[in-house]
């Protein structure tokens, strides 16, 4: 059952890279990826804005309430069983600044993509749990 459904950038490849890492931890197939990209997501997918999901991470939970950024990244790494190294990452005094880290990260994704990987966009494509 999908306890998560995330909708990420499948053009930036830092993205891309954390979406295949967590496709190959889901042994339990509980996250379900969508490249806000894809041609219809609108038509797909109402309820979520893609130029807001471009902005920040979504993520939306079996029960279809919406989550934002850091919630989305520490839910995932739960589902996968490590959770623990992104906990810290919601503790209430530490989460007001690395909410504001994570807001930078996310408008500035596509130049530290370039600086880490030597690209800032790579062409969106969709990922299959058996390509991972």
């Amino acid at each position: 059952m999908v306890e998560l459904r995330i909708f990420y950038d499948g053009g930036c490849p830092l993205c891309l890279s954390e979406m295949k890492h967590l496709l190959s931890l889901d042994v339990e197939q509980s996250i379900d990826l969508v490249d806000i990209n894809q041609s219809g997501f609108e038509e797909k997918y109402p309820a979520i804005n893609k130029h807001k999901a471009d902005a920040i991470l979504h993520g939306q939970l079996a029960d279809g309430s919406i989550i934002l950024g850091l919630d989305v990244t520490h839910k995932a790494w739960t589902l996968v069983g490590k959770g623990r190294w992104t906990a810290i990452l919601r503790w209430p005094v530490v989460r007001i600044f690395t909410d504001w880290v994570y807001l930078l990260f996310a408008k500035y994704r596509h130049p530290l993509s370039r600086l880490i990987t030597g690209k800032s966009r790579c062409e969106s494509c969709s990922l299959e749990r058996e390509k991972c």
